[in-house]
């Protein structure tokens, strides 16, 4: 039975929702969206693409599939869920309120969205650029994960600063908090590891080892799925938004680059339009909140058929 992938996919599932209401909670105890959408939520809900590379590296597997689960799943995060919330409820970054207080919260999230949808070209960019031989070895990995943590520092910085404002105390409830996240990412590990091993077993057909990479980004963006579902029915479209692009921070280039630093990564031949496509998604999204504060729903249903059209290049 614990090898059963029906088990190991339910198992997965509840594991992700574990981690969810405890999320929900830390945000209710006062994190500010933005923050916990750049800062704590991409470490959870990426997680399983984190671990992904672990069993891949375990299994001694090319690194194209960490790539291709990479691609897939900011592919999934940029289109899909963020625009079937917008079809659904609609994606405003308008303030709520009409106090001067509220209008300044509703800029500062803007503009924090509008540098993290940026970073998206930065990193996408920096990974391409040491990718042109078409491989990417130590160097190039100490590199991205080095960039990496230096754009965590900057929401560590957001973070202290806010707490300082607003004369936070450490609570201790935080380590129970934690202690539950911790579950459910043993729980991620568990599962992950036995739906690489059963899908590595079947050596032909859509559920097989040949797309091992599709189908994996498919299944990290379940979690996603829930957030982005979540918050766009709570009209909290700045954690939708933070949370789909923070995630496709930890994929590239974090993902990208432990893989790197352990063996070299040989990029997919779909490498370059695929980052290319994901680039002009995040500028679609740039422009939309730069102009409009907002994703219509009709540019969600655009992004929706435009991951159909990705889903079918893919497959």
């Amino acid at each position: 039975m614990l090898h059963n992938p029906a088990y190991l996919l339910s198992l997965f599932l509840v594991a992700s929702v574990l981690m969810i209401w405890r999320l929900e909670e830390l945000s209710n105890g006062g994190m500010e969206g933005t923050v916990l959408g750049n800062l704590v939520m991409p470490y959870l809900s990426g997680l399983g693409n984190l671990i992904f590379v672990v069993v891949i590296l375990r299994n001694g597997q090319p690194g194209e599939e960490v790539m291709t689960n990479c691609l897939v799943n900011n592919a999934t995060n940029l289109t899909l869920l963020v625009g079937l919330p917008a079809v659904i409820w609609g994606l405003s970054l308008t303030p709520r309120g009409k106090a001067k207080k509220a209008k300044q919260q509703a800029e500062l999230h803007r503009l924090a969205l509008l540098l993290t949808l940026l970073a998206i070209f930065f990193f996408g960019g920096i990974t391409w650029a040491l990718g042109k031989d078409g491989v990417l070895d130590f160097g190039d990995g100490l590199a991205l994960i080095g960039l990496f943590f230096l754009w965590q520092l900057f929401h560590v910085y957001e973070l202290l600063k806010e707490n300082v404002r607003s004369s936070g105390r450490f609570n201790p409830w935080i380590i129970v908090e934690f202690t539950l996240l911790a579950l459910g990412g043993y729980g991620l590990l568990f599962s992950i590891t036995g739906l690489v091993d059963y899908i590595s077993d079947i050596d032909s057909g859509f559920i097989s080892r040949e797309n091992l990479g599709l189908l994996t980004g498919l299944l990290m963006a379940l979690p996603n799925a829930m957030l982005a579902l979540f918050y766009g029915a709570r009209r909290e479209a700045d954690v939708v938004y933070s949370a789909q692009a923070g995630d496709a921070h930890v994929c590239i280039p974090l993902c990208v680059g432990l893989y790197a630093i352990v063996k070299p990564l040989e990029l997919p031949a779909n490498f370059t339009p695929a980052i290319l496509m994901i680039a002009g998604v995040a500028a679609f999204h740039v422009l939309s909140l730069a102009l409009f504060r907002r994703l219509h729903r009709a540019s969600g249903g655009v992004l929706i058929v435009l991951y159909g059209v990705f889903l079918y290049w893919s497959a």
